[in-house]
């Protein structure tokens, strides 16, 4: 009686721990099942374990798409160029059309002005280029006179000798180099014909833009699925919509700071003021990165050929123009037509100049100002209802906003 009611006082006192004689031992397992291993995860690291890899997937896709652009880079930039440009010309293309110009004559009339404007700011950079090619050249050997003087004289103690030096091994190493520059001009003729095909590729879809730009869009419509092509309709146009805005303000920015500059260069006879004009009109389509950097080159060129009084006075010219540009006369004429954030500008610009250089710098705004807006509309769900105007967002303000009154970023086909 005593070894029988042994276990179960044993089993009462110490639980489940110590089990009777007659109870069997079950072997141990190797492994869990998958339910009990899911069941001792926490859920912090299930969280962060569901957005890991879904983070790996789109950082796949993102780069996918890189590399495809990358490969792609012939066609991609070219029509990329031709769709600013047809946010540029398209306004203009409308305001014949709506004096009863057929569409044609319209888009021909557009296409040979911008063509025009264009060769014009060509002829006029080489024309001064070619007329004061002489006066640049004595000017340049003056200022190399008077900065080897300066190094002769300085705290740095640099001699004839050093100076002899290191001109020799500058020379000497340009001519180390000839056979890669001689190399590397055996492949102008290919670069040529890219560069020729890719102005050739712009021209044509910047025609097929212009003439046919709704039925394209209603084209691309097709492959997105039925459900969903109200809302990428609706967000392409606001895309469209805010890429237009982009393009006028920073065409007025570009004018304004290529005039002010380049009259200030004039008027101080800072040579080769018409290329620096042109230089700080293309600078400008890069927002605030281009309008600083083409700004230094026209304080440097100041310096070396006109000394350093001149060149503060140029300083000044080009803070004055800025401030004047970007806190009177934008915001006069263009309201809040568009608005990009400082910091936002160059952060883009300098990730756009990191994967892809110029081309991806000159792109960079352009391109996250569309998704900014694309992306918002979407997650606003604003398609659902077309009468109510699209809010806009917080860093790209892409509409003029008036109290008590928003506008809508959807606008109907150019016709």
């Amino acid at each position: 009686m005593t070894e029988s009611r042994r276990p179960g006082w044993w089993a009462r006192l110490f639980g489940d721990r110590v089990r009777t004689a007659a109870q069997p031992v079950p072997e141990p397992r190797e492994h869990m099942d998958s339910d009990e291993v899911a069941d001792t995860v926490t859920p912090g690291v299930r969280i962060a374990a569901a957005w890991s890899w879904r983070l790996i997937v789109i950082a796949a896709a993102f780069a996918i798409v890189l590399f495809l652009i990358v490969q792609l880079r012939l066609i991609i930039i070219p029509l990329l160029i031709a769709v600013l440009v047809s946010a540029l010309v398209l306004p203009f293309v409308g305001f014949l059309q709506r004096h009863r110009w057929p569409k044609a004559l319209a888009v021909v009339t557009a296409m040979l002005t911008t063509i025009a404007i264009v060769a014009a700011l060509v002829w006029l950079v080489v024309w001064q280029v070619s007329r004061q090619a002489g006066e640049v050249r004595q000017r340049t050997m003056e200022s190399y006179a008077q900065f080897k003087e300066f190094l002769l004289h300085s705290p740095l103690h640099v001699t004839d000798s050093q100076l002899g030096n290191i001109i020799d091994d500058v020379v000497r190493s340009v001519q180390d180099d000839t056979s890669a520059i001689l190399s590397g001009a055996l492949s102008i003729g290919s670069t040529f014909g890219h560069l020729l095909a890719g102005i050739l590729l712009a021209l044509f879809s910047l025609v097929f833009i212009l003439l046919d730009g709704p039925n394209i869009w209603k084209w691309l419509l097709t492959f997105v699925p039925r459900r969903a092509r109200a809302a990428v309709d609706g967000a392409g146009r606001a895309g469209w919509t805010t890429l237009e805005n982009f393009a006028r303000t920073q065409i007025l920015v570009a004018s304004i700071d290529a005039l002010g500059i380049g009259l200030g260069a004039f008027l101080l006879g800072v040579p080769l003021a018409i290329p620096i004009a042109v230089l700080v009109f293309l600078g400008s389509f890069i927002p605030i990165v281009g309008a600083i950097l083409t700004g230094t080159l026209a304080v440097f060129i100041a310096l070396v050929y006109n000394g350093p009084i001149i060149a503060v006075i140029m300083l000044g010219v080009v803070l004055l123009v800025q401030q004047i540009e970007g806190h009177i006369l934008q915001p006069l004429l263009m309201g809040t037509a568009v608005k990009v954030h400082p910091l936002g500008v160059v952060l883009v610009v300098a990730a756009g100049s990191m994967l892809a250089g110029i081309p991806g710098a000159l792109f960079a705004v352009p391109i996250a100002a569309v998704l900014n807006v694309v992306i918002g509309y979407i997650l606003t769900g604003a398609w659902r209802d077309p009468t109510a105007p699209y809010a806009g967002d917080t860093i790209w303000r892409t509409v003029p906003a008036q109290p008590g009154r928003r506008r809508s970023h959807a606008t109907p086909d150019p016709e």
